[in-house]
C-alpha cells in the first residue's frame, strides 16, 4: 500500500463510532495487521436501515506510513483593485453569493444588491412574524442575506452531481464555518442555527476582497440600451452599472417576474408543485424507519429518521418535499395577506416533530384558466390564491388552517388537532375543500398509498397544514445553453431557483458559479 489508500467497510451500528473498530475491519479487508495503520480518516458515512440489524457504510482513508495531512479549507481570495471590471448580482442567496466568490476568483468585482437585511438583523424580523403574525415584507424567512435557506434548514443533499463540483461547494461552506461533518454525511445538513454565521462569513470574504454587498436595496428596474442590460436601479433610485447582470433573486421575488413582464422580457411557464406540510411525532418516523418497538428509543448513534415518498397518480406526481426530521414548521409568507408554510431543523434535529411537504406537481395546463387575466404570471396567481385562502381560513395573523390527515382522506371536519411545532398556531379547516378537486383526490390516494408503505403515516397524530406553495418557481427565465445569457437581452444572466435552473442550496450555488464564469467572460 502507498502513502494512503481508500477502503470501504460495512460494520454494525454498535461501535460504529470507534476508530479501533474501523481499523480492525479495514485491516481485515486489506489483509494487513491493524497495528500497521498509522492514521485513519472517515471520508463518507451512510446508514443502511433497510433491515432491523442496521449497518453503517464507511469510506475510509488509511495510511501505513505517516499521519494523513489535515485539509485546510481557509478561504483565500485575492484583493480586487480594479473598479472597472464589475458584475452586478441581484440577490444574496446561495446562487448570488457563490457567483460573487467566483467573480472574485476571476478578478472581477461583484456588486450584490439584496432587498432584505443582513442575517443578524434579519433574525429580529422573524419575531413579529412568529409572535404577532406580522410579515415584514422584505425581511422574513424568504428574503435577506443567504436567501430562503438561511433560516429554513440548510439541507445540502443534491442529485445535481453532473452540474459541477459539489465537493467544492461543501468545502467553501466548511471554510466559512459550516461543520466539517457535511463533507462526510450522505445527507449533509447545516442547520438554521449555524447557517446564518456561515453566510455572514461568506459576506466578509466578499467585502475583504473588494466586492460590495448592499442590503435593503430592492431592484425595481433594469438599465437597458439597444437590447443590452448595463445595470439596475434600486428602490431609492440609485443606479448600479456593470459589465453584466446576474439575476439570482429566488423563487419568491414575484415583483421581478412582474418587472420582466412589464419590460416585455421573455419568460416561460414551467411545472412546479404545491400542497401542504404534513407533521408527525418524530418517534413514529423513528419507529418505522429503524424497526423499533412502540416507544422504544432510537440508538444514540442514529440521527432523527428521515423519509422520502413519491408516487404518480394519473400523470401528476405526488411526493414528499424538504423533509425535516426533528424539525419545525415555520411561516414563509412574504406578504401580509397570505399564509405560507415551510419546514426547517436546527443542527441537532432534536425537536419531537418530523414534518415534510406533501406536494402535487402542477403543469402549465393546470393553470391555463388563469392565463387570460394573468398571462405568463398564471402560475403565480394560482399560488397566491391558495396563500390568501390559507390566510382567510387560518384564524388571523399567521395561524395556519389545518386538518388531520385521516379527516382529509375521509372528507370530515377535524374537531380538534394534534400538537404541532408551528409556533403561530393552527386552526381546524377543511383543506380538502379549499384545494382544487383535482389535487384533493390525488392527495387522498397518495396518503392511503403512503400509509401502506409506512404504517402510521395516516394515523391520528398526523396533521396537514396549509399551504406549501414555494417549492419552486412556476416561471423559467430562459437563457442560451452555451452563453447562459437571456436569448433576447445581452448581458442578463438568469440564475438559480428563481430563474428555474436550480432546486436547493447546492444546485443554486453551482448555477451561480456557472453564471459567474459566463458573465465574467462577457465582461472582458
Amino acid at each position: 500500500m502507498g502513502l494512503s489508500e481508500i477502503v470501504e467497510i460495512i460494520i454494525p451500528l454498535e461501535g460504529s463510532d470507534s476508530p479501533e473498530i474501523w481499523k480492525k475491519a479495514a485491516a481485515k479487508k486489506l489483509g494487513i495487521e491493524p497495528e500497521s495503520i498509522k492514521d485513519i480518516r472517515v471520508r463518507k458515512h451512510s446508514i443502511d436501515a433497510r433491515k432491523k440489524s442496521i449497518k453503517i457504510h464507511l469510506r475510509l482513508e488509511l495510511s501505513q506510513d505517516s499521519p494523513i495531512p489535515e485539509e485546510d479549507f481557509t478561504p483565500r481570495y485575492a484583493k480586487i483593485h480594479s473598479e472597472e471590471k464589475s458584475v452586478i448580482i441581484v440577490g444574496c442567496g446561495p446562487a448570488g453569493m457563490f457567483a460573487a466568490l467566483r467573480c472574485i476568483q476571476l478578478g472581477y468585482r461583484p456588486i450584490i444588491l439584496e432587498r432584505g437585511k443582513d442575517a443578524s438583523s434579519r433574525r429580529f424580523d422573524l419575531a413579529p412574524l412568529l409572535r404577532k403574525g406580522t410579515v415584514i415584507e422584505d425581511s422574513n424567512y424568504c428574503f435577506g442575506e443567504g436567501g430562503a435557506g438561511t433560516f429554513s434548514d440548510g439541507k445540502l443533499y443534491t442529485r445535481a452531481k453532473k452540474r459541477g463540483p459539489v465537493a467544492d461547494i461543501y468545502k467553501t461552506l466548511v471554510g466559512h464555518g459550516a461543520p466539517s461533518q457535511i463533507l462526510i454525511d450522505a445527507h449533509p445538513h447545516v442547520g438554521s442555527n449555524l447557517l446564518p454565521n456561515v453566510v455572514m462569513a461568506m459576506r466578509k470574504s466578499i467585502l475583504d476582497a473588494g466586492g460590495e454587498v448592499h442590503f435593503q436595496s430592492k431592484v425595481i428596474d433594469f438599465i437597458i440600451k439597444e437590447n443590452r442590460v448595463y445595470g439596475v436601479i434600486d428602490k431609492e433610485g440609485r443606479e448600479y452599472l456593470g459589465g453584466s447582470v446576474i439575476l439570482a433573486t429566488g423563487h419568491s421575488a414575484r415583483d421581478i417576474f412582474k418587472l420582466l413582464a412589464k419590460r416585455n422580457i421573455r419568460q416561460e411557464p414551467k411545472p412546479f408543485a404545491v400542497g401542504m406540510r404534513i407533521e408527525h411525532p418524530q418517534k413514529l418516523i423513528d419507529e418505522f424507519q429503524y424497526h423499533l418497538k412502540k416507544d422504544e428509543k432510537r440508538h444514540k448513534l442514529l440521527p432523527a429518521a428521515r423519509y422520502r415518498l413519491a408516487t404518480k397518480i394519473k400523470d401528476r406526481g405526488i411526493h414528499s418535499f424538504c423533509m425535516c426530521p426533528g424539525g419545525f414548521i415555520v411561516p414563509a409568507s412574504t406578504e401580509n395577506d397570505e399564509v405560507v408554510v415551510n419546514g426547517m431543523s436546527l443542527s441537532r434535529r432534536d425537536s419531537e416533530f418530523a414534518n415534510s411537504g406533501l406536494v402535487v406537481s402542477v403543469e402549465p395546463e393546470d393553470v391555463k384558466h388563469l392565463s387570460e387575466q394573468h398571462g405568463i404570471l398564471a402560475g403565480i396567481a394560482f399560488q397566491k390564491h391558495l396563500e390568501t385562502s390559507a390566510k382567510n381560513h387560518g384564524g388571523g395573523g399567521q395561524k395556519a388552517p389545518a386538518q388531520r390527515a385521516i379527516d382529509f382522506v375521509d372528507g370530515k371536519d377535524s374537531s380538534n388537532l394534534s400538537k404541532t411545532s408551528y409556533f403561530p398556531g393552527i386552526q381546524p379547516a377543511r383543506l380538502d375543500q379549499i384545494l382544487p378537486g383535482w389535487m384533493t383526490w390525488r392527495i387522498r390516494k397518495s396518503l392511503k398509498l403512503f400509509h401502506s408503505q409506512m404504517k402510521g403515516y395516516l394515523g391520528e397524530e398526523a396533521n396537514l397544514l396549509g399551504f406549501e406553495t414555494r417549492t419552486s418557481s412556476p416561471i423559467r427565465i430562459p437563457r442560451k445553453a452555451d452563453s447562459l445569457e437571456h436569448p433576447d437581452l445581452r448581458g442578463l444572466f438568469p440564475c438559480g431557483e428563481g430563474a428555474g435552473f436550480a432546486g436547493g442550496i447546492v444546485s443554486a450555488a453551482l448555477d451561480g458559479i456557472r453564471c459567474a464564469d459566463a458573465a465574467c467572460t462577457l465582461s472582458k
